[in-house]
């Protein structure tokens, strides 16, 4: 019995050092993020600070953009969010709304709103989807830049792939149809394809804000607020985290696997030769940014993806659990099979930093970090069922990790606050400020109960979106 103790004791502390040291890695690896993405932001600020966007919408050398964007079920919210896109400060652009098959009015509201009529616009089908129904032009001057494709339902790839066969510019920008765009959204997006020396530059990204509770009108965002719920509250803190302190350091390395299928721009031709969008996961933006770069790496062609640390998009975030858990299981499962589509690149130095850091760390701190959480839980549970738990070391670790989740919350506040500023008023800081401390304890276990559901609907086999129900911005009259 001594012996067994002995060796329970042996297991108790291996245990505990492993959970630190796995702590201790990925607070690291955030805190090195967190400083490179200041030095590049820092960077990026002082650089754009000279530039006069008016110049760029002026140039005859201004890339020509075509918008894709999917829309499904949206007739709550797409007459507002086509004027978004319709009214933007650019002028060599077209916007495309592909239709995927909607079960509500989102098409009967299109046609009213925007005076369509079915047109016989030639293109050529270079990537196969499913049947398109009709396409629609309006019949207002106003709108001619809109093209309305109606077509089968295929999910969010197959009408990506529908707007990628008929766009007629050489670069794309794909968008979710219930965001909304800044004014100057696209001068930013197109810049550094314009900047380029030497490599060719095959995407960029903007950063993407919580638009719950914010006011918005005519397609415009009038005003920025907070959401007063606490869920989507505490999102805006994470996209906060996401973007200006993980991205950011990934593009400032190279090494970005995501760029957020809500707003990316892509060299249409780039996008075409790895195949087009996946209709075979459902995290189609990552796995095509990833099959993007495994082509240019593959064919020994110079290339760059960027990232840009404006906010250009706003995006409409799930107010309760139901619909949030659909959201962030389905990115479990579109990180999963990403991974395992291309899991020849985990560090493979053929791939360079792409296949030795950035393919790793997804796996290691996005894909395995949930799992990880759940079994730590489930022995620590053991351990305090059978009175084996150091409860000095178990508490203090506790504090250690909240302590740094609450600081690393409030270093993307302060960057927010010393940056872009898009929340003026102080009771939205201070409704920020709060969320920061409630979050470990409430939304950290939502999401990784969230990521474990994805593990399970991944393991059984479960495909397609799942219904995701929008409530539409707030209007001000």
């Amino acid at each position: 019995m001594t012996f067994f103790n002995h060796e329970i004791t042996i297991f108790t502390h291996i245990y505990l050092i492993l959970i630190l040291a796995y702590a201790i890695l990925i607070m690291s690896s955030y805190l090195i993020l967190a400083y490179l993405s200041g030095k590049e932001l820092r960077g990026y600020l002082k650089k754009n600070s000279f530039i006069d966007y008016d110049v760029l919408l002026t140039s005859e050398f201004a890339p020509k953009l075509s918008l894709i964007a999917p829309a499904y079920n949206e007739g709550f919210t797409i007459e507002e969010n086509v004027k978004s896109l319709l009214s933007l400060n650019y002028n060599q652009y077209e916007v495309i709304v592909v239709n995927d098959g909607s079960k509500d009015n989102s098409m009967e509201v299109l046609i009213n709103t925007y005076d369509l009529v079915l047109t016989e616009l030639a293109f050529h089908q270079q990537i196969e989807t499913k049947k398109i129904r009709g396409l629609y032009v309006s019949r207002n001057a106003a709108f001619k830049k809109l093209i309305v494709v109606d077509k089968e339902n295929g999910g969010k790839a197959d009408a990506l792939n529908a707007g990628l066969n008929i766009a007629q510019n050489p670069y794309v920008v794909c968008i979710d149809v219930d965001c909304i765009l800044d004014k100057d959204s696209l001068l930013k997006l197109a810049k550094p394809f314009l900047e380029s020396s030497g490599q060719r530059i095959i995407a960029t990204g903007g950063v993407v804000r919580i638009a719950n509770q914010c006011i918005i009108k005519n397609g415009r965002l009038i005003e920025v607020n907070v959401p007063d719920l606490l869920l989507p509250r505490i999102q805006v803190l994470e996209y906060l985290r996401a973007f200006l302190l993980g991205r950011m350091a990934w593009g400032r390395l190279d090494g970005l696997l995501l760029i957020s299928g809500a707003f990316g721009a892509f060299d249409k031709e780039i996008a075409l030769l790895a195949g087009g969008y996946s209709t075979k996961t459902v995290g189609e933006d990552m796995e095509l940014v990833v099959r993007m770069r495994r082509y240019m790496l593959e064919n020994n062609l110079p290339y760059s993806v960027r990232y840009i640390p404006d906010p250009l998009c706003w995006t409409e975030a799930p107010e309760d659990f139901k619909i949030f858990k659909k959201q962030r299981s389905r990115w479990m499962r579109g990180t999963i099979e990403t991974l395992d589509f291309h899991k020849k690149m985990f560090l493979n130095p053929k791939y360079k930093l792409l296949g030795m850091l950035s393919i790793p760390y997804w796996t290691l701190f996005e894909f395995l970090a949930p799992g990880i959480e759940f079994i730590g839980l489930v022995i620590t549970i053991v351990f305090f069922i059978f009175g084996l738990l150091n409860w000095h070391f178990f508490l203090l670790l506790l504090l250690f990790v909240y302590t740094f989740a609450v600081f690393f919350s409030v270093i993307a506040l302060y960057s927010e606050e010393q940056t872009y500023h898009k929340y003026p008023k102080q009771r939205d800081f201070f409704k920020l400020l709060l969320a920061a401390f409630i979050e470990p304890f409430y939304f950290h276990p939502l999401t990784v109960y969230a990521a474990l559901i994805g593990y399970k609907e991944k393991v059984m086999g479960t495909k397609g979106w799942g219904e995701m129900t929008r409530k539409g911005f707030t209007k001000k009259e």
